[in-house]
C-alpha cells in the first residue's frame, strides 16, 4: 500500500499540465468589401478552437483575435478566414 501510494505522489507531481498562452493577431483582410462581410469573417474566425474573441472591422479591413496557441495557431485562423472566402494576412502580434 506504502508503495501505491508513493507512486501516485510521485506521477502527480510529475504530470504538468499544458496551459496555453492567450495571444492576440491583428489579421489584415482586404476583400472585404461590403458591410455584411465583417459577420461572416467573424462566424469563421470564431468557430475555430481556441478563438477566445474575434472583432472585425469593415473600415480598416482588420480582424482583432485573441485566442489559445495551445489550441489553435494563426496559421489556422488565416485558413480558417480564407476556407470563409476572405484571405487574411498577419499585421501584428503580441501578448
Amino acid at each position: 500500500m506504502k508503495h501505491l501510494m508513493a507512486l501516485s505522489v510521485l506521477l502527480a507531481a510529475s504530470v504538468h499540465p499544458v496551459w496555453g498562452a492567450p495571444q492576440t493577431v491583428t489579421l489584415s483582410v482586404p476583400g472585404m468589401t461590403c458591410s455584411a462581410c465583417p459577420l461572416t469573417v467573424k462566424v469563421a474566425l470564431t468557430k475555430t478552437p481556441g478563438v477566445e474573441k474575434a472583432e472585425v472591422s469593415y473600415e480598416k479591413r482588420q480582424a482583432r483575435v485573441v485566442f489559445d496557441d495551445a489550441k489553435t495557431s494563426v496559421t489556422a485562423l488565416t485558413q480558417a478566414t480564407a476556407s470563409a472566402g476572405y484571405p487574411s494576412s498577419v499585421m501584428g502580434a503580441g501578448k
